[in-house]
């Protein structure tokens, strides 16, 4: 038994590795898993335990060195964040914004937001603001000092 304890230990790592990576789905353990088969193909050859130990953590950390912003970068291709492309906008007050009783809204393209005064100042009903960052559905907003020509978002 004893004999076959390279074997089992390696195997069984390497299919630990990929059922977790395919349950995951998230690339955490396909290069350990690679590794670990490096390893249990050592362990076939005859390879001492060190060489073992070594081939599987160079197998592995060169893999997820190499190969994972790559890989990343492939996969989240289609992927943007849609919050960034508020800001800059003009928006308009339609619930004064009041950071001492927790309150403000305002209205984007007919679309109500919850919204905070960026520097912390209140700001009055029907006055135009300027999207300064998005936090979730939450607007950070900064009064403008002068009025907007073309704001019509109060519908």
């Amino acid at each position: 038994m004893e004999a076959y304890m390279p074997f089992l230990i390696w195997g069984g790592l390497f299919v630990l590795t990929v059922v977790t990576e395919i349950i995951s789905q998230q690339l955490i353990s396909i290069w350990f898993a690679a590794g670990a088969l490096a390893a249990f193909v050592a362990v076939c050859f005859g390879a001492s335990p060190v060489v073992q130990c070594v081939l599987f953590v160079a197998v592995s950390v060169l893999l997820l060195v190499c190969t994972r912003p790559i890989v990343k970068k492939v996969f989240t291709f289609g992927i943007k964040d849609t919050n960034t492309q508020e800001i800059g906008r003009i928006a308009v007050v339609i619930q004064p914004i009041d950071p001492i009783k927790g309150t403000g809204r305002v209205r984007l393209d007919g679309v109500d937001w919850t919204a905070v005064s960026q520097n912390g100042a209140v700001i009055p009903e029907d006055t135009s603001v300027r999207i300064e960052a998005v936090e979730g559905t939450k607007l950070f907003v900064s009064q403008l000092t002068e009025p907007a020509a073309a704001v019509t978002n109060r519908t």
